[in-house]
């Protein structure tokens, strides 16, 4: 098995990763949302929509981009 981040022979003490390092670099993409599935449940868009126009509308000094 190879370390899913740097392709690196595993090491028992960090499996399934390499090292300490790949294994926090996991971690950090998991923390951050990298990891994270986008949904195309219609009622997710229209919360993510509202809650950009609110961020907008809050926002002063920023333009707003009509489609």
């Amino acid at each position: 098995m190879s370390c899913p981040i740097c392709n690196g022979i595993t090491e028992q003490k960090f499996r399934p990763f390499c090292s300490k390092r790949c294994a926090d670099q996991d971690l950090a993409k998991w923390l951050n949302g990298s990891y994270a599935i986008p949904s195309t449940a219609p009622e997710d868009i229209e919360n993510a929509l509202e809650e950009a126009q609110k961020t907008e509308a809050s926002t002063p000094g920023i333009s707003s981009v009509q489609h």
